[in-house]
């Protein structure tokens, strides 16, 4: 073996030792940031509110977290769309979500992104995010149209892309689109590296850098790929993270014995709610001013609400689902749908309860509206705007 080869390994040795101490230091500050917000928001509660289920661990299912269980209480029905349990009163207090435990056992990859800096202020109106995409930038060799890079953008590969340009420097980003009027001196393509379906994998991240090759070489344009194992090694820690704060609220209105409640009946008492029969199978009750679904009502059944079921068709009962994720103010929203669970259970005269059927009273509602405080506390913490578009983006799909 000469010297050069020597040099070579020993260099090699060294960078990636410098890598993973860069990434244990980074995912440090990440898990004190969780930490803190759990201390902040959790230290004036009295009892548990809940945690996610064991299968929040990376690779599993996202599901909404449940309440603390009696040991003796019957097995839950079997139900699509799971909703919150009562709270155990002589339960000592624990932080609402598991994220301590989760964060500090063993996990199979020991890298994790950079920590998060808030969304740029302009983002609504579309730029890139670097704390969630992988951002590849191309150099043009002069500007280009949007339809040079129509290739990129009519793309597929498994997770969201976005394009943007900008005419010099000094320029805001554009989002392009196939009918963008104007020529751009500056491109780049955001693949988005996490969402509820998973972080984005070494291959799909490749995948991505030979479309954006090959995108650069139709334009022409200068371009760097990206590191697709340090892009992969972010997109598994910030879903991770992501999972941890992954939580989705559901209240259940039921009828007791064998009645059932019509379709048309729930449809109408839905409406008269403010819920619209939407194309999900659900009902959404939609904010007018700004057009976000801020709760939805499903079927208590598997069978989707479609306008032909409600006619012809009975149910148990429904659950309201909150995605917490997903609106501006969760809190506010969750205590705008417990009112109209309320009311709906009164109007059909049935009960609010939860997966064990046993009835939801104040305290349980209370302790569920504390977990939805602290988880959007946790959101704020890490830079994760509710309701905000990383939010969305993050928790789509």
């Amino acid at each position: 073996m000469t010297s050069l080869q020597l040099g070579l390994i020993a260099a090699g040795v060294v960078l990636v030792v410098g890598v993973i101490i860069y990434n244990w230091l980074q995912e440090r500050r990440v898990r004190h940031r969780i930490r803190e917000a759990f201390r902040d928001t959790g230290s004036a509660n009295e009892r548990s509110t809940g945690e996610p289920r064991e299968s929040l661990l990376r690779g599993g299912p996202r599901v909404e977290p449940t309440l603390a269980r009696s040991e003796h209480a019957p097995a839950a029905p079997e139900n699509p769309a799971r909703d919150t349990e009562a709270v155990d009163e002589d339960a000592p207090y624990e932080p609402p979500l598991e994220i301590q435990a989760r964060i500090a056992s063993d996990l199979s990859v020991e890298t994790i992104g950079a920590d998060f800096a808030p969304a740029p202020a302009d983002q609504a109106g579309g730029a890139p995010d670097s704390d969630i995409e992988c951002v590849v930038t191309l150099q043009p060799v002069r500007p280009v149209s949007a339809g040079a890079i129509a290739s990129g953008m009519h793309a597929r590969i498994g997770k969201p892309l976005r394009w943007f340009g900008r005419r010099s420097a000094e320029s805001p980003w554009q989002r392009l689109r196939s009918d963008t009027a104007g020529e751009f001196a500056e491109i780049v393509g955001c693949l988005l590296l996490a969402d509820r379906s998973g972080a984005a994998s070494v291959q799909l991240i490749e995948a991505f850098g030979r479309l954006a090759g090959n995108v650069a070489a139709s334009v022409p344009a200068a371009f760097v790929p990206p590191d697709s194992a340090r892009e992969a090694a972010r997109a598994e820690a910030l879903d991770r993270i992501c999972a941890d704060l992954d939580v989705q609220i559901g209240l259940t209105i039921l009828k007791a014995g064998p009645t059932m409640i019509t379709g048309t009946r729930m449809r109408g008492v839905a409406e008269a709610a403010g819920f619209r029969l939407g194309d999900s199978g659900r009902f959404d009750w939609v904010q007018d001013e700004t057009g976000t679904v801020l709760y939805s009502l499903a079927n208590y059944r598997s069978d989707p609400f479609t306008a032909e079921t409600l006619r012809h068709a009975s149910t148990p009962g429904a659950v309201l689902l909150l995605d917490v994720p997903h609106v501006t103010d969760p809190v506010r929203a969750f205590d705008q749908m417990k009112l109209v669970a309320k009311r709906m259970a009164q109007t059909l005269d049935a009960t609010l309860v939860d997966d064990n059927r046993r009835p939801l009273d104040d305290a349980a509602l209370a302790a569920i509206r504390e977990q939805v405080q602290a988880t959007a506390a946790a959101l704020r913490n890490v830079n994760i705007e509710p309701g905000s578009p990383r939010a969305l983006a993050l928790f789509g799909g």
